[in-house]
């Protein structure tokens, strides 16, 4: 079969649910496109041959239509919950409610994927609806599924690719939970106790984001939570820790023989008990019972199957799945001691590869049965949500089945030197198999066109670009030190034995610098599993790496002078190295290279890496994804139009611009996409929008408003209904009734009938409760409660009068939010229109954060960009719409005398309500400005600038509301300065508009 090439995968948005895929068949992936959410699926595992030639180059985990078996639990959960989310999320806890909207609103900066709220949703149906409408049967699934691998524990998974936030996940979990048990104490379903376990230091110090007190913490930085909410998930407890510490420790040192006479058959002395460990992992957590656990890559934590049979493995395959079960043992086993203790609410299990490995006694390959979510890598793709992987498909040898740079390993394994032969790798000039060093100079010379690019880009610097990073996974330390010192030099000894630099022969990543080598290495060789344990490097890898340690120390002391680099162990100062690998401003911003012994499996989230070489042995595609997993996440967030031809139809999307890594060395098979291009195409130059430090002087505060609202003279409230006030409540609006086909088995009704049996008083209630609360406070925010007898009075008739119920619907429908809204706003309309002499207008500012800021500006765009005057705006850039007119106002206005600060409206949230067609929106005008219109700097005008173009209805109703709303309301407050709106329809005749404007 001619191989299929897919140059650009993407056919879905990252918000939304997938609609389209790509279809296989017994021969693999295709490049026709159903129109239809893929099911989701599992691969079946297929027993290894008992003998393996050294000419057999493939392994049995090809992703072919034949090896597909669907997940059936997993796609009638996800129809469940479909039909759930279609019906309105019924039966959920008012705070659910609200989160759900908020994760969900239009306006929201960065928006969330699809994938990220549908895992939320599976979890908050199963906890809190799923009962409710006959669905039992899944949490009783689940319990089935934990009898049989974990009895002991009740573990809930979500399958989701590497690089689809997870991490946002779990902080949107913990929101979910901790914001139910403030709102509800006794409420056993939710939890404010937290243990986060991790595989390995780095993703321990990397989920500091999910403590709420940390400065990056993400329920801020990601808008998981709203502003006047944070402050209660300050009542949380969370523990964060590497399943290492769940180990047992030695408490005192003393030799195996003492060991051994002291304990005799007994538990060791010298080691802690369980109740100990228990004590000191869970310290923080105070008196706290049935906690919530969440497992960070949680295909590290299960016990092995029951009487299974011993696998044969051999060599290295052996020891590593050794490694995995002794962890795997330590994991699981120190969990069950925790709820043995203080007992465990439930556990949630978060990872891109739920499957059991070989030496688990399952079948390889075999998902977690408890899995209920699944996104997988190929839907990530899909969605563009990640990097496309591209591996090499086809070369000019093509001497066995697979190309050479793919299945690199099988043809250089016995030119390697071994673990053990230590003076054979550690010194003299690296010499490298003729196969492997045209793999390195091949996706070297790849990598150095990505480089240069980045090197031309001149704002990389100052937009927060790092470099391309191309990384190395080898199987032991000796082929590491060989390959990192053909690649960043080495030294030579000559006959006096004095020594001399050689320079690598990869000039961007070489060490080496004018004969003495570089304060400010390029590449860095690392063990990733010694770093991720938290125990000490062996000798034999502090010796190889001796150098570039002290390097780093050089560069530590210079970079924080008042620090002491020697309290630093080797440890800490690679791990702090590798941990910031392409985060600017930190020790490892500049390298450009990483050479690790070991699998960087997960955890190290550099999103910059667009090259990766594995010079080890893949025994099976889940190892592969999580080694190509290191390479894919994306650099750039920003979206773009794209459109693609569906079979005969024309697609319009908001999606992110494909991204590649290339690959060689890994025999990852998954969508075919041409690996290496001669000349790879560059994506959109991204420019890093923010607010900066030294500018603050230039920041502009602004009101943020939800609407208006006015100050009537008397508070004797009357009431005038007329056509305006009518409500019309219809199957148009929502559907009462929906049917659900599930994958297997009957269909079944969902209604809205818990809604219907809600009490009609219960309705005449919260709408006036909620017109009270939105429209009738004082200047200071406070409501006005003894108004609330007669708003009751004024509702009761307006339901009377006003509202119109068609067929298959009925009045509690007002109980939903948005219809409430809708209802308070029409009540409230009657009450203005029925007082005569001076209303005056005053704004409904934000329940939280009323006072917007240019401060928290921070973003990337990949649209045309103008870089601002230092005095005159405190964000860096203005960003374009167009190629021309909004850079003409900037400039305009940084040339003007009068103009103290000004900042383009762009991401910045200062935003105008207005209505038009019956229907709410918000207009974002284009310029904010300061200037000073003669009353001198300590009472500058605040002056919103539109520059219009053609002439339409709905920039009339914007420029209108602005005008003659927005701006007197903020006036009457009184707490925000002086504000006004002018409208500019020639920006190259700015100057003179705004001039006349301030004289008038």
């Amino acid at each position: 079969m001619e191989q299929v090439i897919i140059e650009n995968p993407i056919i879905n948005s990252p918000f939304e649910e997938p609609e389209r895929h790509f279809r296989f068949t017994e021969d693999g992936i295709t490049n026709e496109i159903n129109e239809t959410r893929r099911v989701s699926s599992y691969f079946i595992p297929v027993p290894k041959p008992k003998k393996k030639s050294k000419q057999q180059l493939t392994f049995a985990t090809e992703w072919k239509q034949d090896r597909i078996k669907e997940n059936e639990f997993i796609n009638h959960v996800r129809a469940r919950v479909a039909g759930w989310r279609q019906g309105g999320y019924p039966g959920i806890t008012r705070t659910t409610s609200r989160l759900l909207e908020y994760w969900q609103r239009s306006e929201r900066e960065p928006r969330l994927f699809f994938c990220q709220i549908e895992a939320l949703e599976t979890l908050i149906y199963t906890t809190e609806a799923a009962k409710k409408y006959g669905d039992a049967w899944i949490e009783n699934e689940l319990r089935k599924a934990n009898e049989d691998a974990n009895p002991l524990l009740y573990r809930i998974a979500f399958k989701m690719a590497t690089g689809s936030g997870k991490t946002v996940v779990m902080a949107m979990l913990i929101a979910w939970h901790v914001l139910n048990k403030n709102a509800g104490k006794k409420d056993a379903r939710f939890s404010d106790t937290f243990l986060i376990v991790t595989p390995g230091i780095t993703i321990r110090d990397r989920l500091r984001v999910l403590l709420p007190n940390d400065p990056q913490n993400y329920y801020r930085k990601m808008d998981i939570v709203p502003p006047n909410l944070l402050n209660q998930l300050g009542k949380a407890k969370i523990i964060i820790s590497n399943f290492h510490a769940l180990k047992l420790k030695e408490r005192n040192r003393a030799s195996r023989l003492t060991k051994n006479i002291l304990a005799g058959e007994k538990a060791s002395p010298f080691t802690e008990t369980p109740v100990q460990m228990v004590r000191r992992v869970c310290r923080e957590l105070g008196n706290k019972k049935n906690i919530l656990v969440i497992n960070d890559e949680a295909h590290h934590c299960y016990r092995r199957k029951p009487e299974s049979p011993e696998e044969k493995l051999k060599g290295d395959e052996r020891k590593e799945a050794q490694k995995r079960e002794e962890a795997a043992r330590i994991w699981i086993s120190g969990l069950e001691t925790v709820k043995s203790k203080i007992g465990i609410k439930a556990i949630y299990d978060l990872s891109a590869t739920p499957f059991f490995l070989s030496g688990s006694g399952y079948p390889e390959g075999t998902l977690f049965p408890w899995v209920v979510s699944d996104f997988s890598l190929i839907d990530a793709i899909e969605c563009g949500i990640v990097k496309v992987p591209r591996v090499p498909i086809a070369d000019d040898s093509m001497t066995g089945e697979q190309p050479t740079y793919r299945d690199l390993w099988f043809r250089i394994r016995d030119h390697l030197p071994k673990k053990g032969r230590k003076t054979q790798a550690l010194s003299g000039e690296p010499k490298l198999p003729a196969i492997l060093e045209g793999a390195l100079k091949s996706l070297y010379e790849n990598y150095e066109k990505y480089y240069r690019r980045w090197e031309q880009n001149a704002g990389a610097g100052t937009n927060g670009l790092t470099p391309p990073v191309f990384i190395v996974v080898c199987n032991n330390t000796n082929v590491s030190k060989l390959i990192f010192d053909y690649i960043a030099g080495w030294e030579k000894t000559l006959s006096d034995d004095s020594t001399i630099v050689v320079p690598g022969n990869m000039p961007v990543f070489s060490n080496e610098q004018n004969g003495t080598w570089s304060r400010r290495p390029n590449s860095i060789l690392i063990d990733s599993e010694q770093l991720e344990s938290g125990e000490a490097m062996s000798r034999e890898f502090k010796k190889v790496a001796a150098r570039e340690i002290e390097e780093f120390k050089s560069e530590y002391r210079a970079r924080f002078p008042g620090r002491d680099a020697d309290k630093l162990t080797d440890d800490d100062l690679l791990r702090e190295v590798m941990n910031t690998v392409g985060k600017p401003g930190k020790l490892g911003e500049r390298i450009k290279c990483v050479v690790s012994v070991s699998m960087l499996t997960e955890g190290w989230d550099a999103n910059m890496v667009t090259h990766i070489l594995g010079v080890r042995a893949f025994g099976t595609q889940l190892l592969c994804e999580q080694v190509v997993g290191r390479g894919l996440r994306r650099m750039s967030y920003t979206t773009v139009a794209r459109r693609l031809q569906v079979n005969g139809k024309t697609v319009d999307l908001e999606a992110f611009p494909v991204e590649y890594a290339e690959v060689y060395g890994v025999p990852f098979s998954f969508i075919p996409c041409a690996g290496s291009n001669p000349d790879p195409q560059p994506g959109p130059e991204i420019t890093h929008v923010r607010a900066l430090a030294d500018r603050i002087s230039r920041e502009i505060l602004f009101p943020r408003l939800t609407g208006y609202r006015y100050e009537l003279p008397c508070e004797k409230l009357k009431a005038v209904f007329t056509d305006e006030s009518r409500l019309v409540l219809s199957n148009l609006d929502i559907p009462t009734k929906t049917e659900n086909a599930p994958i297997v088995g009957e269909s079944t009704i969902l209604t809205l009938d818990d809604l219907k049996n809600r009490r009609v008083q219960e309705v005449v209630f919260l709408l006036a409760k909620l017109t009270l609360e939105k429209y009738f406070r004082d200047d200071e925010g406070n409501s006005k409660p003894w108004l609330f007898p007669q708003l009751l009075g004024i509702t009761r008739r307006w339901l009377d009068e006003c509202v119109v119920i068609k067929d298959n619907v009925f009045p509690q429908l007002l109980l939903l939010v948005q219809f409430a809204n809708d209802a308070a706003d029409r009540i409230y309309l009657a009450i203005v229109a029925a007082k005569s002499g001076d209303k005056t207008l005053k704004p409904i500012l934000y329940p939280y954060d009323s006072t917007g800021s240019t401060r928290y500006v921070d973003f990337d765009t990949v649209r045309p960009t103008y870089k601002t005057d230092p005095d005159k705006c405190h964000i860096s850039h203005v960003v374009a719409d167009t190629e021309s007119w909004e850079q003409k106002m900037a400039q305009t206005l940084e040339e003007m005398k009068e103009v103290f600060a000004y900042a383009k409206n762009h991401n910045i949230g200062l935003s105008i309500p207005y209505t038009i067609n019956g229907q709410e929106k918000n207009y974002i005008p284009d310029f904010l400005v300061c200037l000073d219109d003669g009353a001198g700097k300590d009472d500058l005008l605040n002056l919103i600038i539109e520059v219009t173009g053609e002439k339409k209805k709905d920039k009339e109703a914007k420029v209108a509301t602005a005008r003659l709303l927005w701006a007197p309301a903020v006036n009457n407050h009184g707490g925000f300065g002086r504000w006004a709106f002018l409208e500019i329809d020639d920006p190259w005749n700015a100057k003179r508009v705004i001039r006349d404007f301030l004289k008038h």
